[in-house]
């Protein structure tokens, strides 16, 4: 049987790549509860190969312990693109299948489309407190320009 893929998702950050994990689904059972690869082989590894304009470099192998995991690769190059992959293998399972390449600019600083998610973001709060005021204006809790009636006097 083979192990794989995983499922690699990446998001650019300073000089850097935060690289998400997920193992691959298993199709074994026990007692109708669905076994992960941890379960059924205990010691697992990953290994991710990264690429870029320098060619493809091998990072070393890793333990896993957990079904999603986060790793960050760093001092990366700013304003240059590059890909990661990942193969899972386990002690007693050598037959792997890597992800597919995703790919990223390493730096994020000079991305177009940060600068407009936050701009599109302080509008919306904006929007947000303008209507409070308005309704807080409208149900009489500041700026009262009635008198009270008598009664309350």
């Amino acid at each position: 049987a083979f192990l794989g893929p995983p499922e690699v998702n990446i998001t650019p950050c300073l000089n850097c790549i935060n690289v998400t994990i997920k193992l691959p689904t298993s199709h074994f059972r026990e007692k109708e509860k669905l076994l992960s690869l941890i379960d059924i082989y205990q010691k697992l590894e990953y290994q991710i190969t990264v690429k870029s304009q320098d060619g493809e470099h091998k990072r070393p192998r890793e333990k896993i312990t957990k079904e999603v995991f986060s790793t960050v690769i760093e001092e990366l190059y700013p304003n240059r693109n590059y890909c990661v992959s990942a193969v899972v293998t386990a002690s007693l399972n050598k037959h792997s299948i890597p992800s597919a390449w995703k790919c990223v600019p390493a730096d994020s600083g000079a991305r177009p489309g940060y600068h407009m998610v936050a701009v599109a973001g302080a509008v919306c709060v904006s929007l947000i407190i303008a209507g409070a005021l308005k309704c807080m204006h409208a149900g009489g809790y500041f700026l009262q320009d009635k008198s009270l009636p008598q009664a309350l006097v």
